[in-house]
């Protein structure tokens, strides 16, 4: 089974990878969307910043699911490899449905991580003998100018094989088993699960961990290691990254010694252990699931949402485009393009505090897995409730109610917007939300006054008033009865 993919350059104008995840059954119920970085000019023209590093995927196999996204850095080689790894170790191990509890499972996928990470590593043992013998041929004591005046060709092969090496990936993956939902990311690529309260009201749930430099939690880990505190909490990159997790990166791993900021630590400070949430049951409360890069969410801070508002909006544009598109593809999609437009207007009216000239967008990815939530433009064979879902008691006649949340605007009015009120994972995987709400119902009104007569479709006042006049008259046909 091939574990490295090939680039290849595809219609769509970016390196996507040709992999044996290709053939698997791909999942009806999900739609990804998708657009690579821009690098902003003053003439407006597009360009390019680096080739697309993103990954993506959404199968199906009987009645397991698997979704995932990784945005990969320095490349998309790591992104392939954990796509490909992480399918086969999940979806090809007999022993997955062995798991009877929510914890074998997690322990599962946990492993799966492991090895997918000691086996991307293990590729490149080649790589890191090649490269320990270059570094032999340098003296010590050089500086870095003077090894490349010295020494060109050798800097040249060492430089290739450091990019090579620092090539590393996120991940975010949400595996469906006995209709129960996992979710387990590295990185700061996002889970979102959308589902109703008990009082009809649609809420937004993170089920992934943001493994970044703003996670206190993340911090704590990296103080208990030996860094010190004031430099990693101040800074914004760990070595040649900002993620304080990942797949792949050797050179922050195994050579992370290498590095200033991190050789104080007394063990590997960037790690590959997930975290992981689940089992959750997909009963009729859970209506969407969100599995998305960073590049979606911050191009959308960037422009002005708030760090605690972005999960919100980002869940009711995606109910805004569930009434107006056809196919679970086409939402991702629009999602996706409404934001890429933001960002681009933003900078390119010198917003963001950045000149046109400078401002850069990352990759963005967007998957949507749709569990019951009503796609009324769709065809019959999509946007329809996943088989091993309950079946949703208002899916029949299409009447869920859409709830509107009231926003106070800074003139004191109300803005509405879309379903979607924000709310936290804590420690007991349940959520709180404090937003006042108010329901509206798409189904056309009803008139059950019976006292209004009904207005008849063709106006008969001529004929009765001409009815009248014959019998003044006394013309009326004998035979017939008026």
């Amino acid at each position: 089974m091939p574990t490295r993919a090939e680039p290849r350059l595809t219609h769509l104008g970016y390196e996507s990878s040709i992999s044996w995840t290709d053939d698997l059954p791909v999942c009806k119920q999900a739609g990804v969307g998708y657009s690579t970085n821009q690098l902003y000019r003053e003439d407006g023209h597009r360009r390019e910043d680096h080739p697309f590093e993103d990954a993506s995927i959404h199968c199906r196999m009987n009645d397991t699911c698997l979704y995932g996204v990784f945005d990969g850095h320095n490349g998309v080689q790591t992104a392939a490899f954990a796509l490909q790894s992480l399918a086969s170790e999940i979806l090809f191990d007999p022993k997955l449905h062995t798991k009877t509890t929510d914890d074998e499972v997690r322990e599962f996928l946990r492993q799966a991580f492991v090895a997918v990470e000691r086996s991307y590593l293990k590729s490149f043992d080649d790589k890191l003998a090649e490269r320990t013998s270059l570094s032999y041929e340098i003296p010590d004591g050089l500086k870095v100018y003077e090894a490349y005046q010295k020494y060109p060709e050798i800097v040249n092969k060492l430089n290739a094989i450091n990019n090579e090496l620092s090539c590393g990936t996120t991940a975010v993956i949400a595996l469906v088993l006995n209709n129960h939902l996992f979710v387990a990311n590295v990185g700061d690529s996002r889970a979102l699960l959308c589902k109703t309260d008990k009082n009809g009201v649609l809420r937004v749930i993170q089920l992934s961990v943001d493994h970044d430099l703003s996670n206190e939690d993340e911090l704590l880990r990296l103080y208990n290691l030996g860094l010190p505190f004031e430099k990693v909490a101040h800074g914004y990159r760990l070595g040649n990254q900002e993620n304080t997790r990942c797949l792949g990166n050797y050179l922050v791993k195994g050579a992370y010694k290498e590095f200033e900021e991190l050789a104080q630590a007394s063990s590997e400070p960037i790690t590959a252990e997930p975290e992981i949430h689940g089992g959750i049951l997909l009963d009729e409360s859970c209506r969407f699931l969100l599995l998305m890069s960073d590049g979606l969410y911050r191009s959308l801070e960037a422009t002005g949402i708030d760090h605690d508002q972005v999960n919100k909006e980002i869940a009711q544009m995606v109910t805004t485009e569930f009434r107006v598109q056809s196919t679970l593809t086409g939402v991702a999609q629009a999602v996706v393009d409404k934001v890429v437009r933001k960002h681009h207007d933003m900078f390119m009216s010198g917003g963001g505090g950045a000149s046109a000239g400078q401002g850069i967008r990352d990759d963005i990815t967007l998957l949507v897995r749709n569990f019951n939530f009503p796609l009324p433009h769709a065809p019959a064979s999509h946007g329809t409730p996943s088989p091993n879902m309950p079946p949703d008691p208002t899916a029949a006649t299409n009447q869920l109610p859409w709830f509107v949340d009231r926003v106070a605007t800074g003139g004191g009015g109300a803005t509405s917007s879309e379903d979607g009120a924000e709310s936290q994972l804590n420690d007991t995987n349940t959520s709180t939300a404090t937003s006042t709400t108010t329901s509206t119902s798409t189904a056309p009104p009803t008139n059950n006054d019976s006292d209004k007569r009904i207005k008849p479709y063709v106006d008969f006042s001529d004929f009765f008033r001409n009815v009248e006049k014959a019998k003044l008259e006394g013309c009326l046909p004998e035979e017939i009865e008026f």
